[in-house]
């Protein structure tokens, strides 16, 4: 029994004992956090799962397109719109603006005509100058006559295109001596080349060029005179085959100022006629 407390006695004083809990071990609840963030990306990636196994072709387009915005204005009924997310078109549609150019294309790239390869492939440019070589290359096995000229002939790709070579040689001449007169067998190397490049709407120039060799005194022609004349016969000779004139962009002779072999500048390999297709 407790004590009674005298009148003028003061109240004991009240004790507060406060317990705090500490939770221990895997550095609280941090390691939720964590574990919720991992749970929430797995349902993610799940889910993306399920929709690629669950939608169609097109359905998964209109999805690429709806989360793919583009610079350009986007048109009507695509990306998901009034047709539903599943319902509108796709990033490798057709284009429908009004100033197109008339070329095939999607909202992300124009893919020019002349390209390999599809919207999915993404297409890849054939430049002018690799059909070209590739048509004179088929040219030259035609025939056996051609075959056995084909040595004579270098393809060359250079910044401006493919750089064709009518090189002369010890056995072989694209020109009479002194003249510009083309020999037979270059006539008929001429008119393969030119049914080669002829469905093609490319540009060309046509350069000609000679060896160091002096006329003798008191002519009036000389080296630079008989590059300019052959490269103008060569241009006659491609007319004649079937090259529109205003296919022809430069015609030019160089005399001996580009020599092929410039350790012997009388190398009759000097002496060649360059053809270049431009891109």
């Amino acid at each position: 029994m407790a004590a009674k407390r005298g009148k003028n006695e003061p109240l004991p004083p009240i004790i507060v004992k406060k317990i705090t809990v500490v939770e221990g071990g895997h550095h609280g609840g941090a390691w939720k956090v964590a574990y919720a963030d991992f749970v929430t990306a797995m349902m993610a990636f799940f889910l993306l799962l399920w929709i690629l196994g669950a939608t169609t072709e097109k359905q998964r387009k209109g999805i690429a397109d709806y989360f793919t915005p583009t610079l350009v204005k986007t048109r009507e009924a695509s990306a998901g719109s009034a047709a539903g997310l599943l319902g509108g078109s796709s990033l490798t549609d057709v284009d429908n603006y009004p100033y197109k150019a008339g070329q095939t294309g999607t909202k992300a790239m124009t893919i020019p005509r002349d390209t390999t390869g599809g919207p999915k492939e993404g297409g890849t440019k054939i430049k002018r100058s690799a059909r070209a070589k590739e048509a004179i290359e088929e040219k030259l096995r035609s025939s056996a006559m051609l075959r056995r000229l084909a040595s004579k002939v270098r393809l060359v790709d250079t910044t401006e295109g493919v750089r064709i070579d009518l090189v002369d040689d010890a056995d072989f001449s694209m020109f009479r001596l002194g003249t510009t007169v083309l020999t037979p067998e270059a006539r008929e190397l001429l008119a393969a080349i030119g049914e080669a490049v002829g469905p093609d709407r490319g540009l060309l120039t046509i350069r000609g060029h000679t060896d160091s060799l002096k006329y003798r005194p008191g002519q009036a022609a000389n080296n630079w005179s008989l590059s300019a004349g052959r490269a103008e016969s060569t241009r006659q000779m491609l007319l004649r085959n079937g090259i529109a004139e205003t296919r022809f962009r430069r015609i030019e002779g160089v005399a001996d100022r580009e020599l092929l072999i410039p350790a012997d500048p009388t190398d009759p390999r000097n002496r060649r006629i360059s053809i270049t297709v431009l891109d």
